[in-house]
């Protein structure tokens, strides 16, 4: 009998058992979000790396060149608001290579470059490298491998691979990019116009692209609005100086609604095509957006902002090389001066001194 009993207690019973396995899947649960967290670090960390690799190759490029690369191979229209003349740019006049394009040599990308030919539009490349995925444009904290932009009617059906990084062509809109820019403009900017030194501005970001293949966020080659290039919608101040034209001064007055990190409103990415499927992923997604509205006399108020899957914000690069954590709450006067080479103010905190005396 003692043997009986000896030999019924060393085995576990129901009860214990299901404890152990409760036990292993409390320890399992609060294991896998430090888990996810390590390797969003580590992802994040590989961004920033590559970030940082992109700003390097535009200075490298400027060395060469004399001149920042260009947003895009776009074409600058002369329009008037009111008796004042200005170039705008209608990202439909032009071959439309964007910076990206531009700098793959200094990336050490030569073999994909020298398979662009710059002298025809981007829609028109018979050796099609503007569908190759590069590693340099991709940031794994999104999925934007395997997904392309391709419209019968704005691309003619050619396929355009995306990726993650874009470049900040002007704290406005960018149709009006060479009016209020910032460090990448069509054109190319010559250093010494870079008034806020290179430590002082902001010339790249990250964003995200959607699965859909009528939304252009997130494609590499193409130097447009919300595909590599972001304006974030901070309106000039026109009362400030008497004229829509001038010196860049944020009006203190919508600056909540530019597009600051991640924002979701009530200003929206402007895309070729919103609607559909896309427009609810999209706000689903948290990257609410809206048709592009254009004729032949309007170019029409295109915007875009930066966007990542890291918590609470992005990574933005300068134009020194060095990259930063910009927060979702970032104050939007501060982000738009630091985009801007030819702004108002002679220091950020002035004009955040301004928004917060309510001037």
């Amino acid at each position: 009998m003692l043997f009986e009993s000896r030999d019924r207690r060393a085995g576990f019973t129901l009860v214990e058992l299901l404890v152990v396995i409760a036990i292993i899947g409390v320890l399992v649960a609060l294991l896998l979000p430090a888990v996810q967290a390590a390797r969003e670090s580590a992802r994040r960390t590989q961004c920033v790396s590559t970030l940082k690799q992109i700003a390097l190759a535009a200075i490298n490029y400027e060395s060469a060149v004399e001149n920042l690369p260009p947003s895009s191979l776009l074409t600058p229209i002369g329009r008037k608001l009111g008796s004042n003349d200005y170039l705008a740019i209608d990202q439909r006049e032009g071959q439309a290579h964007g910076w990206a394009v531009l700098i793959l040599p200094y990336l050490e990308e030569q073999a994909l470059f020298a398979r662009f030919d710059l002298a025809v539009s981007a829609f028109d490349q018979p050796l099609d490298p503007q569908q190759t995925f590069v590693n340099a444009y991709n940031c794994a904290s999104d999925e934007s491998l395997g997904r392309f932009y391709a419209d019968d009617t704005h691309t003619g059906g050619k396929r355009f691979a995306k990726g993650n990084y874009a470049a900040f062509a002007t704290p406005f809109h960018t149709d009006v990019q060479l009016l209020y820019p910032g460090a990448i403009v069509v054109g190319g900017v010559a250093l010494p116009r870079v008034v806020d030194g290179l430590s002082g501005t902001m010339a790249f970001s990250e964003v995200r692209s959607m699965p859909s293949e009528q939304d252009e966020r997130g494609v590499w080659a193409l130097g447009w609005n919300a595909a590599s290039v972001l304006g974030m919608d901070m309106h000039h101040d026109s009362d400030a100086e008497g004229t829509a034209l001038g010196q860049f001064r944020p009006d203190l007055e919508t600056a909540y609604q530019a597009l600051t990190p991640n924002h979701r409103g009530p200003n929206l990415d402007t895309i070729m095509r919103c609607s559909g499927d896309n427009l609810v992923e999209s706000q689903l997604a948290g990257m609410p957006c809206r048709s592009w509205v254009h004729t032949a006399s309007l170019f029409g108020w295109q915007s875009a902002g930066p966007r990542s899957n890291h918590v609470g914000g992005i990574n933005a690069a300068f134009l020194d090389g060095r990259v930063e954590y910009l927060t979702d709450e970032i104050d939007p006067v501060l982000m738009a001066l630091m985009i801007s080479i030819h702004d108002e103010y002679t220091s950020p905190s002035e004009a955040i001194g301004d928004s917060l005396a309510g001037e």
